[in-house]
């Protein structure tokens, strides 16, 4: 089998694609989507969130020292993205996706109800690196729903929550079809799913915006055409001709 190399970039898929919920009670709470993430060691049960510094949670983050990993189903698709490419500058997130703030256990930050597993993290160590910066937290407490407990044996069926992950842009859940793709939830016209799983490089990969954020806007500026100045000039020579 053949290789083909490109240049350095993020290739570990599929990752999580979760909301994570800061704030207080007096401040106010928000949400942003992220999808680098995941487990640092087991004892002490600790994870990581990495976030640009730019983002309008990561003071939020900062200041509080804690956070909640909230996980997410095929029913949190549409919010999960919406609170990826929408600010908490601007919005409300709990209010516009209808999702229940809940206090937590050990944190300040909320629970969101919805979410099928809730982790409460505290605050350990901030790593600057580079375009993002690694939140290296303390796992307090994790909360579960009881819709998935097995109500003999008291086990939590994961498979059972449908829980999606975040591959090149795209949002899957246990189907191989996609839920939707980054930015469908703000679309005029939103394409429900693309039934083509196209396989694209780092480089187009790194135009889009990440999960792992919740970009202020999503859309580039519009470029002129090339030929515009120079038709211009051609019919101002017409114009001058005539005279």
């Amino acid at each position: 089998m053949s290789k083909v190399t490109w240049k350095a970039g993020n290739m570990v898929y599929p990752v999580p694609a979760v909301m994570v919920s800061c704030g207080n009670d007096r401040e106010g709470y928000n949400i942003i989507t992220v999808a680098w993430t995941g487990t640092v060691c087991t004892n002490p049960a600790m994870v990581y969130i990495s976030v640009r510094p730019e983002r309008y949670s990561y003071d939020i983050i900062r200041k509080n020292g804690d956070f909640v990993i909230n996980l997410t189903n095929n029913e949190l698709a549409r919010a999960t993205d919406w609170c990826g490419v929408r600010s908490g500058r601007d919005f409300d997130k709990f209010k516009e996706m209808n999702l229940t703030a809940v206090p937590a256990t050990k944190v300040k930050a909320p629970l969101i109800e919805e979410s099928p597993v809730n982790i409460e993290c505290r605050l350990k160590e901030i790593k600057e690196l580079g375009s993002h910066h690694m939140f290296l937290a303390e796992v307090l407490a994790v909360n579960v729903s009881d819709d998935y407990l097995d109500k003999k044996t008291g086990t939590f069926n994961m498979s059972a929550t449908g829980l999606i992950s975040y591959i090149h842009g795209k949002y899957y859940g246990s189907s191989t079809v996609p839920l939707g793709k980054f930015g469908y939830s703000v679309e005029k016209s939103p394409a429900a799913t693309e039934k083509t799983g196209s396989h694209e490089s780092p480089e187009a990969e790194q135009e889009q915006k990440s999960a792992n954020e919740e970009p202020a806007s999503s859309g580039r500026e519009k470029r002129k055409p090339r030929w515009s100045s120079e038709r211009k000039k051609s019919s101002v020579k017409k114009r001058s001709r005539k005279k």
